[in-house]
């Protein structure tokens, strides 16, 4: 997309919000070849989708900002916005316009976060929001992120190959 990866696009966010490369949390055995450098870590809970990779990200560097690596517009500045916001709370979420209203791939989350997702990953709930009751979460407001782009735009990922088409669009064209 604009000459880059959708995978370097969101590594580049990340290093420029925390000053140091991210953890690339990912179970392929070809993953730690993707960004030469990058610390790689497989899922410590196998088979227990995206809640299973924040957990991950927790247990292995807590605190931590977590963005699903198909999420090629979220800017450095909202990340760092929500980074901290960990200072009075164990997660820090923006809220959007999805069906949930908020984006749990794009957030930071605490310590306390880990024992909170292994609870709720052992009842059976893998919803990336069902931890949520048991730690403090700050919310970002739509308002806020607002100040920062769309939300459908900032938020957008890339599933399907006409979403790398609007994707591509959207790149040359933001907004």
């Amino acid at each position: 997309m604009g000459g880059l990866r959708v995978l370097d696009r969101v590594v580049r966010a990340l290093s420029d919000a925390t000053g140091r490369p991210p953890l690339l949390v990912a179970n392929d055995p070809e993953a730690a070849g993707w960004v030469p450098g990058l610390e790689v870590a497989a899922d410590v809970l196998p088979g227990q989708g995206s809640l299973g990779g924040i957990l991950t990200a927790v247990e292995r560097a807590a605190p931590v900002l977590c963005v699903a690596w198909d999420m090629p517009f979220v800017p450095a500045a909202l990340l760092a916005e929500l980074a901290l916001m960990l200072e009075a709370a164990d997660a820090a979420i923006p809220e959007s316009d999805s069906r949930r209203g908020l984006e749990p791939l794009c957030a930071a989350y605490g310590p306390a976060c880990g024992p909170a997702i292994r609870a709720a990953l052992a009842r059976g709930d893998q919803r990336a929001i069902g931890f949520h009751p048991d730690v403090r979460v700050a919310r970002l407001s739509r308002e806020r992120v607002l100040q920062y782009g769309d939300p459908g735009v900032l938020f957008f990922n890339i599933n399907t190959p006409d979403d790398l088409v609007r994707a591509e669009s959207l790149c040359r064209f933001p907004g």
